[in-house]
């Protein structure tokens, strides 16, 4: 997710094929009332494990590029305005926090990988994001993405991906994991809501999987937050991502969501992507108004179903395909052969934008006003706020216009 005609350093930045001034800051988000963040995958820079697996060099850039049409009307391969640049790299994230700050985008929201053995693609935040003279304009916080990382690099049709590495981690890692969590959360930029580090994890039943049981990782979190007061916060926000729950076999101690939310003190949820909550359609193409629609039904009932504050989501688009063999004869079926959003315009993303921020308004208290934004650049699954050859940067224009207007 990155581009080829960046100019390095904060001063300046290429928007819709032309330079933008960078000699003023941006203004900051207004009294602090509401946050955008948007979700970070930092999959566009090499890292062992994927050159292991595909080869010297390999990026998901490769999936971009090699992305086609699958049908009449589709719109592949997605082109970066800003070319396919290393977002380990300090003077290239140093572009995406300049034009994050002057478009309304108030922090990034890392997924962040910590398997069995370690960290996975953590350079773009390591030596992109730390190292970028400019990270005290943007805020960043952790989401762990701690779900199973299958090998979709692409996908062949009808034929499972092999699991490179497991999602649930033992209490040994977790508390390695967490050592470094806690290093981060004394960045001066890392995110605070009500001066609690904010830590967000992906799959609840995977992490309590991997801890054996929900009464140990109740057990696991305290301990995460006693290292954040030992390091003199007032504790942790403890995020969810709340887009289903498995139980495991024989497992007595949770019946459903709300339950476990309130077993493991979980002190907030969001949503990660709208289509975790919405029904696409058995075709190759879904209305975005429709999973608008159906996404917006779940947001109005989701705090009084769990128990448990919500972060209203808003999602830019959805179109997997790049992660399909482009030599299959694409239908729809499982991830990635998935029905692909359209009639996602900018104007209708601004729209969506707007009924997020009244919901924030009207539905949060001071200080916990949060919107997750999906996403600063899932190129691979067609949701992106990072300047296109398409559209330029109308999306984060978008962002500009409701948040800062």
């Amino acid at each position: 997710m990155d581009r080829r005609e960046f100019v390095a350093g904060a001063g300046a930045v290429l928007l819709n094929g032309g330079i933008s001034s960078g000699s003023a800051p941006a203004e900051s988000t207004p009294s602090e009332a509401l946050i955008t963040a948007a979700y970070y995958f930092g999959n566009f820079h090499v890292d062992p494990r994927n050159e292991k697996a595909h080869g010297s060099g390999w990026t998901e850039w490769n999936l971009v590029k090699a992305a086609t049409p699958r049908f009449s009307g589709h719109h592949q391969p997605k082109v970066p305005r800003w070319g396919y640049t290393d977002e380990s790299t300090p003077e290239v994230f140093s572009q995406k926090i300049f034009a994050a700050r002057q478009h309304g985008v108030d922090a990034l929201l890392f997924d962040w990988y910590w398997y069995e053995d370690g960290p996975f693609l953590n350079r773009a935040l390591d030596n992109g994001y730390l190292k970028a003279s400019n990270n005290k304009d943007v805020r960043f916080g952790l989401m762990w993405a701690n779900h199973d990382w299958i090998d979709l690099h692409p996908a062949k049709l009808d034929s499972p991906g092999k699991v490179q590495f497991h999602g649930g981690i033992s209490r040994t890692a977790f508390d390695a994991m967490c050592e470094r969590a806690v290093e981060l959360f004394q960045h001066p930029s890392y995110l605070k809501l009500d001066g609690e580090p904010y830590f967000s994890i992906y799959e609840l039943f995977r992490f309590v999987q991997g801890m054996g049981g929900v009464s140990q990782a109740a057990l696991a979190l305290d301990a995460i937050r006693e290292k954040a007061r030992a390091a003199g916060f007032p504790g942790v926000h403890i995020n969810a991502v709340t887009w289903g729950v498995k139980l495991l076999p024989g497992e007595a101690e949770v019946t459903n969501l709300p339950d476990l939310l309130r077993q493991l003190h979980i002190d907030s949820t969001t949503s990660y992507v709208w289509i975790h909550h919405a029904q696409l359609a058995n075709a190759l193409t879904t209305e975005y108004e429709s999973v608008r629609r159906q996404y917006e039904t779940y947001r109005s009932q989701a705090s009084a179903k769990l128990g448990c504050m919500y972060f209203p989501n808003v999602t830019v688009g959805w179109d997997a395909t790049p992660r399909t063999c482009q030599t299959d004869n694409f239908r729809v079926g499982g991830y990635p052969f998935t029905s692909v959003v359209v009639n996602n315009s900018p104007q209708a993303f601004e729209e969506a934008l707007r009924s997020a921020k009244n919901f924030a308004l009207s539905h949060l208290p001071i200080g916990k006003r949060l919107v997750t934004l999906n996403s600063w650049n899932e190129w691979t699954e067609g949701s992106y706020l990072e300047p296109d050859a398409e559209h330029g940067a109308a999306y984060l224009e978008a962002v500009r216009k409701v948040f800062r207007s």
